[in-house]
């Protein structure tokens, strides 16, 4: 990856051509020891730079010789005031967001209702305020999401303006999209200038991941905008050691965690690490800026889980994805250390250890580049490694303070923690968790193709740009004939044009500048034509239920249980409503039976009106998840007889009707706006509600109907399901045995307020 600017040989970069070292802690810290421009225009001094734009000071700030440095400027110049930008940087970056929003945008409503799970507690948290605080399921509040709800806030107080819509739900994903290639801009723009920024935002912004999932109602949009934010915080903290911005850090942190919990915990180890070494004051006042930091945190993202803890049970929803009704539970199980040993009590299956196959896909090194995941999130990944390696060496002699190795770290110490959490954790995984990434590789990327860039006239630098698009080129290539239906041409282009432009780079010291340039913007093209083409297909497709894949329909496979011999599409074993797949699926799914080695009804065999389809309203033809495993992962197909059949008896009661599993419950409740129960929570393991509990409702009037068929809810789930596993079991063999069924379309109903004449 290059960048077109020359910052040191063009002032219109933004960066004056001559600029004194910065100056102690306060200076913004930018410049490596020694790294000063000499006074000749275009010439730099021996030693190693850095900054912004080698040996520039941030954008904004004041520099002075640094404290330490070994040798003064060879030329002193009196500190002005910044540079202004550049007349085309602000235009510039508009049209990047603007080029991102629309990009975004574009057949958004194809995907419906996107994961119908979230979307439904969207829908009750648009229509309960208790619902919308505690992120439940239903606006009756019976049973939570199996995360915290900060996700769900913005697109419920959407739906609370404009009315239950796809648009309403995703158009508040899009904008966290842009608002995340607006943060990592900013954070680069400071230290590498604006060439660099546009080049980082566009690599965010053209990743297949990214247009995945900034497109969808996962928890994951949020976090990565989070995430982002804390370090560009942590970078800006760096600059000037102001504790404001490390606390400011640490409450982006806190709500990560009530986004989606121990993730957003990946990255503190780089982030504390990086401060406590690097910042620019005293040891003490570090350790007390990071120790108010902490507080921050706890305060920010604990303050709801304490008034959840505090709440008495009777009165709040159940904890969904909690084997006790406990969110405390939730966090440090089910979503946190069984992540990561695949120990999940109430899961529908662990993974697999390093090297080996597991449920959720194999672990190892080289997860992130694998068939499943790497046209995902891997195009620029070896360049972002590469780089990030390069800018380190660049900055191997800068003092302690030096901001430029500073961000470094940080934007690369967090690729690297968080990649290698997901390449070896056991547990459940998904193509789209490595959304994470994409502000620290494209970050990485642009800082890096920017320090290179300005050092090209040294035979190594040059040597390394040329490499790195090799490599990236490639690589692009690899991906690509992973798919060799999918525009064969593209592949070949990608990688002619990438070896084109490294050879041009590698005489890039020598070479006239518009040569220079053209090889530059060549291997940009080159690198990005992969990632672009399979983002435009993200685009073009809807996508819908619980596991979805970015790129051409031919590139997922089996991201979810089944591991590697999935089907295609990302869609799990049995997603097409008849059984586990030929390809891997749950074990003991024989005949009749769901796949997980236990039958969703009393009688062993799946009852009618069993889900089996997976479009949602609105939109048609979404593609993703599915609805296999009886719901499990995808929502149903709800047609006019089951909707008019609902409401007409919701009146009078809590629950229109209740159903085993979650995607199965938020398909009808979606359809037709009345609380559906989703007994069992997300994967119908939970116990929650309880025969007994579930008994007295019906007695009390308070479910009309049960949905026959439904998510796994029977016996065992394979990998502890616990107290819940047999609940929902026990719940629908009573129901089938004391009451009348009725037939709507194609789905069987069981009406609880009419039992069969043997009762």
């Amino acid at each position: 990856m290059t960048t077109p600017r020359d910052p040191q040989s063009d002032p219109a970069d933004g960066a004056p051509l001559h600029a004194p070292a910065p100056n102690g802690p306060q200076a913004g810290a930018g410049s490596a020891a020694g790294g000063l421009r000499s006074a000749s225009a275009g010439t730099a001094a021996p030693a190693v730079a850095s900054g912004p734009a080698a040996g520039v000071p941030p954008h904004g700030a004041h520099a002075a010789p640094a404290v330490g440095d070994p040798s003064p400027p060879q030329t002193a110049v009196s500190p002005g005031p910044p540079t202004a930008d550049p007349r085309w940087a602000r235009p510039a970056f508009l049209a990047l967001l603007l080029a991102t929003g629309v990009l975004y945008l574009c057949n958004l409503h194809a995907s419906g209702y996107a994961n119908s799970f979230y979307s439904a507690a969207v829908q009750a948290g648009s229509q309960s305020w208790k619902a919308f605080f505690f992120g439940s399921l239903d606006a009756a509040n019976a049973i939570t999401v199996d995360k915290p709800p900060a996700a769900l806030w913005p697109m419920a107080l959407s739906v609370r303006l404009f009315g239950l819509n796809s648009w309403a739900i995703l158009v508040p994903e899009v904008l966290m999209g842009v608002g995340t290639v607006a943060v990592v801009h900013a954070s680069v723009r400071r230290r590498s200038g604006h060439g660099a920024a546009l080049l980082a935002g566009a690599v965010l912004a053209l990743t297949p991941v990214a247009a995945l999932m900034f497109r969808f109602n996962n928890p994951d949009a949020l976090l990565a905008l989070l995430m982002a934010v804390a370090c560009h915080l942590v970078v800006r903290a760096l600059e000037d050691g102001r504790t404001r911005w490390l606390v400011w850090a640490g409450v982006a942190v806190g709500f990560a965690f009530l986004t989606k919990t121990l993730q957003a915990f990946l990255i503190l180890p780089a982030l504390a690490a990086v401060y406590a070494v690097c910042a620019p004051v005293r040891p003490r006042k570090r350790f007390a800026q990071l120790a108010l930091a902490t507080v921050a945190l706890v305060v920010s993202g604990g303050w709801w889980v304490a008034v959840v803890e505090l709440w008495p049970a009777s009165s709040r929803p159940y904890i969904g994805g909690s084997q006790s009704n406990s969110f405390l539970e939730l966090t440090f199980g089910y979503n946190g250390l069984g992540r990561l040993n695949g120990d999940e009590t109430g899961s529908v299956g662990g993974g697999g250890g390093p090297g080996g196959g597991g449920r959720w896909g194999e672990t190892g090194w080289d997860r992130m580049f694998n068939a499943d995941i790497g046209g995902q999130i891997s195009w620029l990944l070896p360049a972002a490694l590469i780089l990030l390696v390069a800018g380190l060496v660049l900055s191997r002699k800068a003092g302690r303070t030096d901001v430029t190795r500073a961000a470094f770290l940080v934007w690369g110490g967090s690729l690297l923690t968080t990649a290698v959490v997901f390449s070896f954790m056991a547990g459940i995984f998904h193509q789209y968790y490595t959304v994470a990434l994409t502000p620290y590789v494209a970050a990485v990327t642009g800082m890096g193709a920017a320090a290179l860039w300005h050092r090209r006239r040294e035979t190594w630098a040059a040597l390394t740009l040329a490499a790195t698009v090799t490599a990236t080129a490639a690589w692009g290539y690899v991906l690509l004939h992973r798919t060799p239906d999918y525009l064969p041409w593209l592949r070949w282009l990608v990688l002619v044009g990438g070896l084109t432009a490294a050879l041009g780079l590698v005489f890039a010291g020598r070479a006239g500048r518009r040569v220079v340039l053209a090889a530059a913007g060549l291997g940009v093209a080159a690198s990005l034509a992969g990632p672009t083409a399979y983002t435009l297909s993200t685009v073009r497709e809807g996508h819908s239920g619980s596991i979805v894949t970015a790129g051409p329909a031919s590139t997922g496979r089996g991201g979810g249980p089944g591991g590697g011999g999935g089907p295609q599409n990302g869609t799990p074993p049995g997603a097409d409503g008849n059984g586990p797949s030929q390809n891997g699926g749950f074990p003991g799914g024989g005949p009749g039976q769901d796949g997980f080695g236990a039958p969703p009804g009393a009688d062993g065999t799946t009852p009618p009106g069993g889900a089996g389809t997976t479009t949602e309203a609105p939109g048609q033809g979404p593609r993703g998840g599915g609805a296999g495993m009886g719901g499990l992962l995808g929502g149903t197909d709800v047609d006019a007889e089951a909707r008019e059949l609902l409401e007409a008896g919701a009146a009078g009661h809590t629950w229109a009707a209740a159903a085993v599993g979650a995607q199965n419950a938020a398909s009808y409740q979606l359809a037709t706006g009345e609380p559906v129960m989703a007994i069992g929570g997300f994967n119908g393991t939970d116990p929650s509600p309880t025969l007994a509990q579930f008994q007295q409702y019906v007695k009390d009037g308070r479910i009309h109907y049960f949905v026959s068929g439904g998510g796994a809810g029977g016996g065992g789930t394979g990998r502890g399901g616990a107290a819940g596993t047999g609940a929902a079991s026990r719940i629908t063999a009573w129901v089938q045995s004391h009451f009348t069924h009725v037939t709507a379309g194609s789905v069987t109903f069981y009406d609880l307020t009419r039992p069969t004449s043997e009762n």
